[in-house]
């Protein structure tokens, strides 16, 4: 029995080996699905200009732009090609890789911008083109040179998902996505801590009770809690050592980004806008509750996973319209304007919204292929 459980153990290292590679072409493609969304959105009020379509390629040097827009496209398309060079065949040449990732991200500009001139809060810019295939070009160059130390199978990232993540392929790919999309949505200030499922803005529906301020605390308190809990228990089903050090350190990840985004895009800057009395109290409360979830066996903290990620959603549509984030309140903050800014942080909004539903289906075919999983090696041995 220890000779044939010795040989799942090396054919499960080596399969997780060979999948590896696999996660910068998972990554590039989820990139690419969000650069699409970036640019589209918000992807209503499709029509004509009547105009011809590739006007905008020879338009001269435009008489008012934002410097930072520049710097926003070029930085946007930088991520890009960082993953797509390590996605690329392995017996290619760096010049080939980051030849072929240019062309891509240039294609990939060229259709979005394009496909701009039917959005009416949209304007296609061959200065935005240009600025995204630079970044492309930046992104590559840093891809052929540190992509293999990051991507490549038994080094960097892929040594960190091998040691952590407790599921390997596609599997444990997904999940570490889903963390890293988790964090990025934390970027966006004017929600609060750790929301997520909030359908109801996206569908342009009144809030369902009025505010009342006892009422918006105990919302606020039981909504971080349930969302901290569900995020800690996410992870936590996801690794697979079982120390919860990680688990605290993705949420103080979550907070300093959410530090960092009250603090860049509300003017004036307000790092600490968010922490309201009553996501005082949730934080307080969820760390008691993930406190004691994290003694709980795999199983229980699976189930409490999805059920908190379920009563997150609702409280988040139920609560009433907090005073902290309203736009254009007399000496209140209110979010930057100009450039690139509001569809970077629509799209932040956008994610947190699906997330917590994407990471429930997750967690569901999680538990199906554990158990199929668990039941064959039952059988072999």
């Amino acid at each position: 029995m220890s000779e044939n459980s010795a040989k799942l153990a090396c054919l499960r290292h080596h399969a997780f080996l060979m999948s590896s590679s696999s996660f910068s072409r998972h990554l590039a493609a989820v990139y690419t699905a969000l650069l699409i969304c970036a640019s589209l959105y918000p992807m209503n009020g499709w029509r004509e200009t009547g105009l011809p379509v590739f006007d905008y390629l020879i338009a001269p040097w435009p008489k008012y732009f934002e410097p930072g827009e520049i710097v926003i496209n070029l930085i946007g398309y930088m991520p890009l090609g960082l993953v797509v060079v390590p996605a690329l065949p392995q017996h290619w040449t760096w010049k080939r890789k980051v030849a072929a990732t240019v062309l891509f991200g240039m294609l990939l500009s060229f259709c979005m911008e394009t496909v701009q001139n039917f959005l009416p809060t949209r304007v296609s810019s061959n200065v935005d083109l240009a600025a995204n295939s630079f970044g492309a070009l930046l992104g590559a160059l840093l891809g052929a040179r540190w992509g293999k130390a990051i991507f490549a199978p038994g080094r960097g990232l892929a040594r960190w998902r091998e040691r952590y993540i407790a599921d390997e392929g596609p599997i444990g790919d997904v999940a570490l996505v889903l963390i890293i999309l988790w964090v990025f949505v934390q970027l966006t200030p004017d929600q609060l801590l750790f929301a997520g499922g909030e359908m109801r803005r996206l569908l342009d529906i009144a809030p369902p009770l009025p505010f009342i301020p006892k009422r918006l605390i105990v919302f606020e308190t039981a909504q971080t809690a349930s969302m901290m809990l569900a995020v800690g228990l996410f992870a936590r089903c996801t690794l697979r050592a079982k120390s919860s050090v990680l688990v605290v350190a993705l949420l103080l990840l979550g907070m300093g980004a959410r530090l960092a985004g009250s603090a860049c895009f509300f003017v004036p800057s307000s790092p600490l806008v968010w922490l309201t009395p009553g996501v005082r109290f949730g934080v307080l409360a969820g760390m008691v509750f993930l406190f004691i979830a994290l003694r709980l066996p795999r199983v229980a903290q699976h189930a409490m996973a999805g059920a908190s990620l379920l009563m997150a959603s609702v409280l988040i549509n139920m609560m009433p319209e907090s005073p902290y984030f309203l736009r254009n309140i007399s000496g209140g903050p209110v979010i930057i304007q100009r450039a690139n800014y509001p569809n970077f942080y629509a799209l932040c909004r956008l994610i947190a919204a699906v997330w917590p539903f994407v990471a429930l289906a997750y967690l569901s075919a999680l538990g199906l292929l554990r158990g199929d999983r668990l039941e064959k090696e039952r059988t072999t041995i």
